[in-house]
């Protein structure tokens, strides 16, 4: 009987984290100056590279939200938190690279891997950091 508790569990914080990780990228994507996935349907590598990383940068912290999660509110909020982090990240690169969105839209690479770079060791550090 156990098993079906922890089927029932996996499948609440599963369906969650899939949840977040669709809203995570809508709002990223609208909080951005260029639209990533028109970029991506057009083949522009660097758009692809950039959210690519900022994905794993978010889903990262959401994983270990959900290994240290008492509750579904826990990994919610805490989610929720990395969703926000990934955010700030992007905006402190822009201020860093007020041009960002234009060279990633134009394809190049080092603004995206920068950014990409910058996203993914906000995940890690975030990740880290979800001591709860």
């Amino acid at each position: 009987m156990t098993y079906l508790a922890d089927l029932t569990s996996f499948l609440v914080f599963f369906v969650l984290a899939t949840v977040l990780v669709a809203l995570y990228l809508a709002i990223y994507t609208l909080a951005t100056m260029h639209n990533e996935f028109a970029l991506i349907r057009q083949n522009v590598i660097s758009a692809a590279t950039a959210l690519g990383f900022s994905l794993v940068g978010f889903a990262l912290p959401l994983a270990s939200a959900i290994v240290h999660a008492q509750t579904i509110v826990d990994c919610l909020v805490w989610g929720l938190v990395a969703l926000a982090v990934q955010i700030l990240v992007y905006w402190l690169v822009r201020i860093i690279m007020p041009n960002l969105s234009q060279r990633i839209a134009a394809g190049e690479m080092a603004a995206a891997l920068f950014l990409g770079a910058a996203s993914l060791s906000a995940g890690i550090i975030n990740a880290a950091a979800m001591t709860f």
